[in-house]
Formats: structure tokens, sequence, C-alpha cells
């Protein structure tokens, strides 16, 4: 996929496709294109498919756009400020990401639910029993909420992640849930109980923003301002 990401903290990711090469984003995604492209809306590889993506999440239904009258180019937008990322998939690098963060990826990748197999860690890993399992040749278009920051982990290695904060890892990583330590730590620390640890090999992604607590600072500004005002 060859994308220039542009705009700042408010992206859009400018995806330019030869004759015959196409690209697939969630619905409402797409900003503008050019005459070039025809658009295609899909259920993504069936009824199944298409009710995996409604429990993680995403659009039910999928726009393909293809340049079918000579090349073309078509913007796809954030939902929020932050970054896109584009990560690069081999057959044998499979991806598992966050319900929320997929924007478009090649007719190559396939988009797919993942089910988290320990029930501690789909009920208190802040991540869901379902995920985005991602796979095939190609790439994909990640949304980022705020910053996006990448570690390699090692075998062994782990990363301690707040509720929301994850994006992507690799399939090789392992997930689980784990409780706070301390009785001080749980009552006062304001991280609840759990966190989620992300153990290596493998790539993740972490944001440092995420929308949900974002939104939560905007409310409580607006109840401040609120209070001042009366």
């Amino acid at each position: 996929m060859k994308a220039e990401i542009m705009g700042g903290s408010f992206p859009v990711a400018i995806v330019e496709l030869e004759q015959g090469q196409a690209v697939q984003c969630e619905s409402g995604a797409m900003a503008w294109f050019n005459g070039g492209l025809k658009m295609y809306t899909n259920t993504g590889g069936g009824l199944f498919k298409m009710f995996g993506r409604w429990i993680s999440g995403e659009s039910i239904f999928l726009n393909r756009y293809v340049a079918e009258d000579g090349p073309g180019i078509i913007s796809i937008a954030a939902h929020s400020p932050g970054e896109i990322r584009k990560v690069s998939l081999t057959p044998d690098k499979p991806i598992l990401v966050q319900k929320g963060s997929f924007l478009a990826m090649d007719d190559g990748a396939d988009l797919s639910m993942f089910f988290q197999k320990k029930l501690k860690s789909g009920l208190f890993g802040g991540e869901g029993f379902v995920m985005n399992k991602m796979k095939g040749t190609g790439d994909v278009l990640l949304e980022i909420d705020g910053g996006a920051v990448e570690y390699d982990l090692e075998e062994g290695e782990t990363l301690i992640i707040d509720t929301g904060y994850l994006v992507m890892m690799d399939a090789t990583c392992k997930l689980k849930a784990k409780m706070v330590k301390g009785l001080k730590n749980i009552i006062f620390g304001g991280e609840g109980l759990f966190n989620t640890h992300v153990t290596g090999p493998g790539h993740v992604i972490v944001q440092t923003m995420p929308l949900s607590r974002f939104t939560r600072m905007v409310r409580g500004i607006m109840k401040k301002i609120k209070k001042r005002g009366r």
C-alpha cells in the first residue's frame, strides 16, 4: 500500500492506487477520493465475519475502493485526534489489534475476530474477550489515540499496560490480566484492580491517550466550567 500520512494531530492517509488495485476500509472512514475509483460495500467475508466485526467493535460493513478507470487516490481519515500507523503483514506474522483500531487494509490482508482463551484476561484485561486478528499479505492502517509508542519484546519480557492503552501486538505475544498488588495501591492508586500484562516475543504498539480517557478528561473540564459559571 502506497500511503502518505498527513494532517498532524487530525490525520488522514492518502492512499495511491494503480489501475486494478484496491483498498478496504471501515464504513465512514473515507474522506475523499477521485473519479477513477469505484466503491463497493460488502460484508468482508460473509455473515460470520460481519458478526465478528460487530462483536469486536468495528463497523459491520467494509467499503472496497477499486481503481477501475485508471490510477486514483483515496483519503482515509482517523475518527479522533491521534496518529495513523501502517503495519506490514506476512503470512507467518499475524497481529492482534484492539477493537476500534482498525482503519484500512490491502486486499491481501484478512480481518477476523480473536477470542481471549482465558476468562480473567477477557473480563479484566481491558481489551475484552474479542480482539481483531489480521493475517495475510499486505499493509494495514491502524488508528492510534494520541501518540504511538512501539516496543520489541524479547522472549519472556513483559510490558504492563493500563486499560485501553494497548493497540496492537504480534500474535506470538501472550496477554494476561493480573491484579494490582497491595491494598493501598488498589484503593488509592487510581489504576483499577487489574493491569494487562503482555509478554514477548513480539512487537507491541501502545497509545498515549485512549479515547475513553480523553472523553472522561473533557467531561471533567466541562463540569468544572459549569460549576464556576453558577
